[in-house]
Order: C-alpha cells, then sequence, then structure tokens
C-alpha cells in the first residue's frame, strides 16, 4: 500500500487576496474539511512543519528567485505601497498579484507544504505527499504572475533533483504552467508536461512547438486542450 503524506496549515485560510478576487486561500480549509469528514485523514501521515524545523528554516527562495525580488516581498506592505509603484510595477504586484497582508508568510507557509514534500519522498518517507495550498506555477524568477509570488514548484522540483537523476512535471491546471517550464526550458533533468488551454487565454504561452532550448529539447513537452 502507498504511503501518503499530507500538508495542511490551517493559517492559510487567513489571507485574502482581495472581495472581488478569484484566487480564495480559504478553499484550502475547505478543502480540509472535506478531508476530515471523509475520513481520509487516517489514511495518511500529516507533515507537521515543526517537526521539521532545520528544514523550514533552510527554505531559501532564492535558488529559484532573484534576491531583489525576495527582499521585496519581504519588505512590502499595505501601508508602505504607495511609496513603492515603481518597485510594484517592476515586479508585476498588480491587480492579479495584489498586495496583501502578510504576503511573505504566505508564500512561506504553501511553499513549507511542497517542501516537505518533497523532503518526504527524497528520505523515502512516503510514496506520494500532497499540499492542496501548492502548485503556484506561474511566478517567474524576477516577478509574480497569475496570483502566485514563489513559485513552489520549482523550490520542490530542485529539492527532488538533489536525489533523482530526472523528474516529470505534470501540470493538470486550465492555464499553462508557464513558470515552471521557463525554469527548466534548457535542462534535460525535467520534462515539463502541462494539459492547458491555449490562444486568447492566460497566460498566452504553451505551443506546441515550444519544445526547450539546447539540452531542453525534446524534454518539454506540451499537450493543449
Amino acid at each position: 500500500m502507498s504511503r501518503v503524506s499530507y500538508y495542511y496549515n490551517k493559517e492559510i485560510g487567513n489571507f485574502h487576496y482581495g472581495l472581488n478576487h478569484p484566487m480564495k486561500p480559504l478553499r484550502v480549509n475547505m478543502t480540509h474539511e472535506l478531508i476530515k469528514n471523509y475520513d481520509l485523514l487516517s489514511k495518511m501521515d500529516l507533515m507537521y512543519p515543526h517537526l521539521h524545523q532545520n528544514l523550514i528554516d533552510s527554505i531559501d527562495f532564492t535558488k529559484f528567485h532573484s534576491d531583489e525580488y525576495i527582499d521585496f516581498l519581504k519588505r512590502v506592505n499595505i501601508d508602505n505601497m504607495k511609496s513603492l509603484t515603481e518597485q510594484l510595477m517592476y515586479f508585476n504586484i498588480s491587480d492579479d498579484c495584489p498586495v496583501i497582508d502578510g504576503v511573505y508568510d504566505f508564500c512561506k507557509m504553501y511553499t513549507n507544504g511542497s517542501m516537505l514534500g518533497a523532503h518526504y519522498l527524497n528520505k523515502g518517507l512516503s510514496d506520494i505527499a500532497i499540499n492542496w495550498s501548492g502548485g503556484l506555477h506561474h511566478a517567474k524568477k524576477h516577478e509574480a504572475s497569475g496570483f502566485c509570488y514563489v513559485n513552489d514548484c520549482v523550490l520542490s522540483i530542485l529539492e527532488l533533483l538533489t536525489r533523482f537523476q530526472r523528474i516529470l512535471y505534470i501540470d493538470i491546471d486550465v492555464h499553462h504552467g508557464d513558470g515552471v517550464e521557463e525554469a527548466f526550458f534548457n535542462t534535460d533533468r525535467v520534462l515539463t508536461c502541462s494539459f492547458h488551454k491555449y490562444g486568447d487565454f492566460f497566460p498566452g504561452t504553451g505551443a506546441l512547438n515550444d519544445i526547450g532550448w539546447g539540452q531542453g529539447i525534446l524534454c518539454n513537452n506540451i499537450f493543449i486542450i
């Protein structure tokens, strides 16, 4: 029987993108209630960050993102955002990715789950790792995009690459997983497989002829619906 590990942090639901914003972190809490009421928790091992504090403390967003971008996420808040207009534009912090209270803490919480999952897989502690608060696949090295600030997918793949020679990343979001594809576009160690709607649809990338670059050619396959 497969060993399944599951990450949940109830504080995720306290973050709010805005009244009319389609991104609702509270849905993670709602999903957890369904899991609990279907008695699925008894079939999984919970991943508790406090049991792996050294790992959590060592998570470094700059293994993928730029130093200046992460420093900005640490500094920006509702009170000082008006004085940072130029930087907001530079890092693509706008209607899709607004300044939210505690944005850096929010990023840490959802990324913790993906990194813990990668750690459990690397150490053979589980066969399947689940983090419903993760999957923010649009964030780029230097900027936010599509509701995503920090790309936990890329960071967890980088962690998995310390143990495994090759990784297959499968993305079933209706939007193209552009941030992940871009991160590994020129490597043959990560195959990105994205099932998405293409055309006049965000983010507008993910064409059939996007097959990687250099060593990454043919290791980045795109499936379009």
